[in-house]
């Protein structure tokens, strides 16, 4: 379904002329591409989003290397791309959900937690990379265990 979406935008993008929007789309069904070969069988949306995660994974590690190496003019381009790619996944829970998320969590596993709490982060993880970005679920653990 997914994928679907993305070859059929691809070819909305060839046909108006958006270079950039084009080449992010065909990079993107490119890397499931590879990712179906490995696996020798058609990736689900699921596995899909992991595909585009990572992509956008890279793409932020890239715009800090260029805001880092004062390449402006690359970092832009790759905000852009970056945008293009984000519009293809879920929004992220604000940051009161990813709370109310974590102490249920917790609340679901208290005797891990009382006994080793960073055995609960590996849940949390599982539990949540659907819902959060990994820093931001990561960031709102380290408060709760620090406090």
């Amino acid at each position: 379904m997914l994928r679907q979406k993305l070859q059929d935008d691809s070819l909305i993008a060839l046909k108006s002329g958006d270079k950039t929007k084009l080449g992010v789309l065909r990079f993107i069904l490119s890397q499931i591409k590879n990712k179906e070969i490995d696996k020798k069988s058609e990736l689900n949306d699921e596995e899909t989003m992991v595909v585009l995660k990572k992509i956008v994974k890279e793409l932020k590690e890239s715009v800090e290397a260029f805001v880092k190496g004062g390449r402006v003019e690359l970092a832009e381009d790759n905000k852009k791309q970056l945008e293009i790619v984000t519009s293809y996944l879920p929004a992220e829970i604000s940051d009161e959900e990813l709370n109310a998320e974590i102490e249920k969590v917790i609340k679901e596993n208290q005797a891990t937690f009382d006994n080793n709490q960073k055995a609960i982060i590996g849940i949390c993880m599982k539990a949540l990379k659907s819902k959060a970005d990994p820093g931001r679920i990561m960031k709102t653990l380290q408060g709760i265990i620090n406090a």
